[in-house]
Parts: C-alpha cells; sequence; structure tokens
C-alpha cells in the first residue's frame, strides 16, 4: 500500500496551489450565499477528485473552480477538458451510489473565480457546464 505524505495547508508553499484554495474557499461562500450546503470539499477517489459537491433541496451539484489571475491560458471553462469531465464522473458516480437519495437531481457547475492585481474577485457560476455522453 503506497503512502501520501501529509502536509496541512498552511505549510503549503505552492503559488498555484494557495490560489486554489482560497478560489474554493471564494466558491463555496458565493455557493452558500445562493442557498446551497456543501456536501463535500475536495472529495477524493484515488487520483480523481471534486473540489465541491454542494446541494440545494434535491439538488447536488458537483462543482469544478477555476481559479485565475487572468486569461492568459484560456477560459476557466475551456481548462475543463473532456479528460476532466471524465474524471470528475467517476467521482459523482461513487459519490451518488454512496451519498445520494432517490429523488436527487444531479448536474456538473463550474464556478469560475477571477482574481484582480488589486485583489478583488470576480465569480462566475455555470449551472450543468457540460455534460456526459453515454
Amino acid at each position: 500500500m503506497r503512502t501520501r505524505k501529509f502536509t496541512p495547508t498552511e505549510e503549503w508553499e505552492d503559488e498555484r496551489q494557495l490560489l486554489g484554495l482560497k478560489g474554493e474557499k471564494e466558491a463555496m461562500a458565493y455557493l452558500i450565499s445562493c442557498g446551497y450546503e456543501i456536501e463535500a470539499h475536495r472529495h477524493r477517489m484515488r487520483r480523481h477528485d471534486i473540489d465541491l459537491i454542494a446541494r440545494r433541496g434535491q439538488l447536488v451539484a458537483f462543482v469544478e473552480v477555476k481559479t485565475r489571475r487572468g486569461h492568459a491560458f484560456g477560459t476557466p471553462l475551456e481548462a475543463v477538458t473532456r479528460r476532466k469531465q471524465q474524471s470528475i464522473a467517476k467521482v459523482a458516480d461513487l459519490w451518488r451510489i454512496r451519498f445520494g437519495h432517490k429523488d436527487d437531481v444531479y448536474r456538473f457547475d463550474l464556478v469560475a473565480v477571477d482574481e484582480s492585481r488589486d485583489g478583488k474577485v470576480e465569480i462566475q457560476h455555470v449551472e450543468d457546464a457540460w455534460r456526459l455522453g453515454r
């Protein structure tokens, strides 16, 4: 069995990881303000994960959060490749089997968090951002 070293977030040094975590916290605050409850943050299955799982009534949104300080490398939606969508779907299926309720409705959302140089944050929530064809 392979083990991984745990490093508390306070000890993280990688700027991309810190920016991502900050964006996830902003996205959680935004979703909560819209009436969602956060069921899970960084829900992981082996090497696959979902940033947020949010619930509002019977609606469960599997949320990918993309945090940027500019669009030099494309828009947040462009950053969620088909491969990433499939990875999220694997984790979502297992979460649904384990924790879902009979009448739940599921979708995949994207929350884009843009941080300007002066620290101002802008959030865009794309509901039902993609669907997977079977």
